[in-house]
């Protein structure tokens, strides 16, 4: 069963940074290329941020170069690094596997996990 855990949201200020991580478990990590997605208050899922399997990196024109993407294979384990945040992110993350196997595709929202929560407020 694919199981995806994330963690390190918090409450921070208006140009504060975060990092965030998601445990992976249930297949094989380093296999799929994988998502962040987040959902602000009241509005629908939207892509932040996805790294294929080799590596590379790709973002939400809103968030780059203030965010960046990671994983570790052998750790089965997606990172996010928020920096200079704004009062917009605020929204649960959570992090997806791909829907394809062995290809960078599109999310598959039906492995998300339960999300951790980022408020940016003064």
């Amino acid at each position: 069963e694919v199981q995806l855990v994330e963690s390190g949201g918090g409450l921070v200020q208006p140009g504060g940074s975060l990092r965030l991580s998601c445990a992976a478990s249930g297949f094989t990590f380093g296999d799929y290329a994988m998502h962040w997605v987040r959902q602000a208050p009241g509005k629908g899922l939207e892509w932040v941020s996805g790294i294929s399997i080799g590596g590379r990196e790709y973002y939400l024109d809103s968030i780059k170069g203030r965010f960046t993407i990671s994983r570790d294979n052998a750790k089965s384990t997606l990172y996010l690094q928020l920096n200079s945040l704004k009062t917009e992110d605020t929204a649960m993350y959570f992090c997806a596997k791909d829907l394809t196997w062995g290809y960078y595709s599109d999310y598959d929202s039906s492995s998300m996990g339960q999300g951790t929560r980022v408020t940016v407020s003064s």
